[in-house]
């Protein structure tokens, strides 16, 4: 669960530290004070966006952290090599003013991405525009699927679907008129003869330009090598570093026979004469090799210009003009044989398309047992929500095979007796949109390991005795998750195990805001609040007290 949020210059908020416990927390105070804010700052912890714009005016970074209890042991720890301790994990997030980030998990530096993929698993975040959602059908069939649990036939389906996807691509690639077909045959093989007499190898081209210029700069080579060799071996005017070593060895020789000492300086000089020996003799083959012809240049100029022109049609070098001429025959063999191939394709098609049909109806039974059982918790939830009428229905609808299965499906529902089931959107209110959706929150909750619920207005477009339905809610589903939840009604606030009250004020010119745990005396005159407004008197008193008492 989440324990404590430190939170710096994040909006009004320049500092606060907050404190949860288990079960049922709720946050009040009036519109604009921070709620919204807190709720910013844990999702920027869970790895959400976060603009700049968060960050408090004359201040260079926005800082929060969060310490989390209880964390299950997850697979992305050791994915990671994040160290794991289920008593303690510390997420910590900075945000700049140019816009960067940087994470930490544990005192481990990660990713944006990576810090959203474990946020997945530690809060659950339902927020007023999550219950537009409900709206959206497109996201109906992903609800059914994730009460279901049908991870496992739904990637069957899904991997049988792709197949036959594949084999369908490629017919539609073989099934070209003939006009088209005899067009990008005559194409093609214009492109392997042009290749193929041209006879590239692999390198040729870099071996090329290295020849170019050591022909191109031949007489410099030439005159460069010969300079070289008569500065070791001498020349008519001087004698050459060969004879200098010889002569220096030839004295140490003699002088090695009244001091031994000197004896493995004279076998380093007899070293370096044979060393310089083989020098020169290897610079004298080089410079009797070089022979500079301009025919023999203007030929590989000619060879040079045959190779680019290829280059500028089939890739950047040698190898890449290779791969292209064994593609260009692979695609010319596969039309020339396109009658037969895609015989055979057909065939296979059908096989595929049966076998993603098959899966498909198995994942259509598992669905619409699920869609029963679903519908049942619904209205056993809803009815618990001051909703007893409603009806509410999982429709599927026979589609052709797509990514996600055979069906399309959408929830139904009539608000009131006698009324046709309808789409949500033509018929729920925003209090029943935000029932129901907390309604499919409670339930699919109970299939997944996130220990934390947050829920930020969800009670918007409720009031009296629905509003006490759902505040009971909320604390039912705190039974086994912690639940923090931003509320605006009295009858949501009294059942709090935790309250924390958010209020603004200004000093100096600047606005701040606090996060304050309330005690019971402080409960009472919040609540007091909520009821009366500013004005709070004893009847709003005794109102706030008589709902903590119950």
């Amino acid at each position: 669960m989440l324990s404590v949020l430190h939170i710096e210059n994040i909006a009004v908020i320049e500092q606060a530290d907050i404190q949860f416990d288990a079960g049922f927390n709720v946050l009040t105070g009036e519109t604009g004070a921070g709620k919204s804010i807190v709720i910013d700052a844990i999702s920027a912890i869970l790895g959400e966006r976060a603009y700049r714009d968060v960050i408090r005016t004359g201040c260079e970074k926005a800082f929060v952290s969060a310490v989390f209890t209880g964390v299950a042991e997850l697979p992305w720890f050791e994915e990671n090599r994040v160290d794991y301790d289920p008593d303690e994990l510390m997420i910590q997030r900075e945000i700049f003013l140019d816009g960067k980030n940087a994470c930490r998990v544990n005192g481990r530096p990660v990713t944006v991405a990576l810090l959203r993929r474990l946020g997945a698993h530690l809060i659950d975040i339902h927020g007023q525009h999550d219950s537009q959602q409900l709206f959206d059908e497109a996201n109906h069939l992903r609800y059914l699927d994730l009460f279901a649990a049908d991870a496992e036939a739904l990637a069957a389906y899904q991997d049988a679907y792709q197949a036959l996807r594949q084999t369908r691509d490629e017919m539609d690639r073989l099934s070209m008129d003939e006009g088209e077909k005899l067009r990008r045959v005559e194409a093609l093989q214009f492109q392997i003869r042009e290749i193929e007499n041209a006879a590239p190898k692999p390198a040729e081209d870099t071996a090329l330009e290295a020849q170019r210029k050591r022909l191109q700069n031949g007489e410099k080579m030439k005159t460069g090598l010969c300079n070289a060799s008569a500065a070791l071996y001498g020349g008519e005017d001087s004698d050459g570093a060969c004879s200098l070593v010889t002569d220096a060895e030839r004295e140490l020789s003699a002088l090695c026979r009244y001091d031994e000492g000197l004896e493995p300086l004279r076998a380093k000089l007899s070293d370096l004469r044979y060393a310089l020996q083989d020098v020169t003799e290897e610079l004298r083959d080089l410079r009797d090799s070089l022979s500079f012809s301009e025919e023999e240049l203007e030929r590989l100029e000619e060879r040079l210009d045959t190779l680019h022109r290829l280059k500028r049609k089939y890739g950047a070098d040698c190898e890449e003009i290779l791969a292209y001429l064994e593609r260009s025959k692979a695609e010319l063999e596969e039309i020339e044989f396109s009658s037969d191939r895609l015989e055979q394709l057909e065939k296979q098609a059908a096989r595929q398309e049966k076998e993603a049909r098959k899966a498909g109806l198995a994942l259509r039974k598992l669905r619409q047992t699920a869609a029963e059982a679903l519908s049942k918790r619904i209205l056993s939830e809803l009815a618990q929500l001051d909703m007893p009428k409603v009806q509410f229905v999982c429709q599927f609808e026979e589609q052709a095979l797509g990514p996600d299965g055979i069906d399309a499906v959408r929830f139904l529902m009539s608000a009131n007796v006698g009324e046709a089931l309808k789409p949500m959107s033509k018929v729920a209110s925003g209090g029943e949109l935000a029932r129901i959706m907390l309604a499919l929150k409670n339930v699919l909750a109970e299939q997944d390991q996130v220990s934390t619920l947050i829920f930020d207005e969800v009670d918007a477009g409720v009031s009296g005795q629905a509003a006490q339905r759902v505040g009971e809610k909320l604390l039912s589903v705190a039974g086994s998750k912690q639940v923090l939840c931003v509320t605006h009604l009295a009858q949501i606030a009294a059942l709090a195990d935790t309250h924390l009250h958010i209020q603004k004020a200004v000093r100096e010119g600047r606005t701040y805001t606090s996060v304050t745990p309330l005690d019971r005396e402080g409960r009472k005159q919040e609540i007091a609040r909520i009821i009366g407004g500013a004005a709070i008197t004893e009847t709003t008193l005794r109102s706030a007290e008589e709902m903590l008492a119950k």
